[in-house]
């Protein structure tokens, strides 16, 4: 069994200025899983960067509300939401509300360099 406490664990800046804490993933598992699970903020007003995932990847939204874009077509997303986003797919999400947008982001296969596309 694996425990991880959230204030243990380094916050990473990402390519698009969102903050980034890596839970789990193959690595840090001893490669027990295949899939990786990161927690997202995304401060107001901000938004990822377009990009494509070789990956699946499923939003769950803790706190806030957000625009979620995937192959031109938009969702609103808000607390307590989850969101499948198949693989290839052209995705951003941007915090439109008052305060942080928090979301876990589950990839399978676990997310690796080399299975992002940044397209800006």
């Amino acid at each position: 069994m694996y425990i991880k406490r959230n204030s243990d664990i380094p916050e990473i800046i990402g390519h698009e200025g969102s903050k980034i804490k890596n839970y789990f993933d193959p690595v840090c598992t001893d490669n027990r899983i295949q899939f990786s699970i990161a927690h997202f903020m995304i401060q107001k007003g901000k938004r990822t960067l377009r990009h494509k995932m070789k990956s699946s990847e499923v939003y769950y939204i803790l706190e806030g509300i957000g625009i979620l874009k995937s192959d031109e077509k938009s969702f609103t997303v808000k607390k307590d939401d989850s969101v499948f986003v198949p693989p290839m797919s052209e995705q951003s999400i941007e915090n439109i509300g008052d305060g942080d947008l928090r979301f876990l982001c589950i990839v399978d296969p676990a997310w690796n360099q080399d299975s992002e596309i940044v397209l800006e």
